[in-house]
């Protein structure tokens, strides 16, 4: 019998060793695809979450990702097959680094417009400032 506080759904679920402890219970055949499929997961953004990768969201969709990656790593796929699976799925938003694409240039290319727009502001505030006034009336 479950205590009350786990029959109702809940908004906030905390971090149990049993969900973290899933991440590591994988069979990998070799340590070279354990740390393949750990760095592959560690570059997938978790859908859910949005601000932490597959290894270290508890969301139940990083969770099934996860198995995900483990069943495609143990067969035999490429990291670019995994990585165009994800992509298909959830589009270029799961990708920490998504490709430089006409559909991705204001990611790649916004902060430096950003910066350069920035820099002529200062430029030209400074440069106004050092003009020398001229005074009108004492050209009359």
């Amino acid at each position: 019998m479950l205590p009350a506080s786990f029959a109702e759904p809940q908004l906030f679920v905390a971090a149990d060793s049993h969900l973290v402890e899933s991440v590591e219970t994988f069979s990998f055949r070799s340590s070279h695809e354990q740390k393949r499929a750990m760095e592959l997961a560690k570059t997938l953004r978790c859908p859910q979450c949005q601000n932490q990768n597959l290894i270290e969201s508890n969301s139940p969709v990083a969770k099934d990702l996860r198995l995900r990656v483990y069943q495609m790593v143990d067969k035999g796929k490429t990291d670019q097959e995994i990585i165009e699976f994800m992509t298909s799925r959830f589009g270029d938003f799961v990708l920490y680094k998504p490709k430089f694409a006409p559909n991705t240039y204001v990611l790649w290319l916004g902060p430096l417009l950003l910066i350069v727009l920035f820099g002529l502001g200062i430029y030209r505030s400074f440069s106004r400032q050092t003009k020398p006034r001229v005074n009108h009336e004492a050209e009359r």
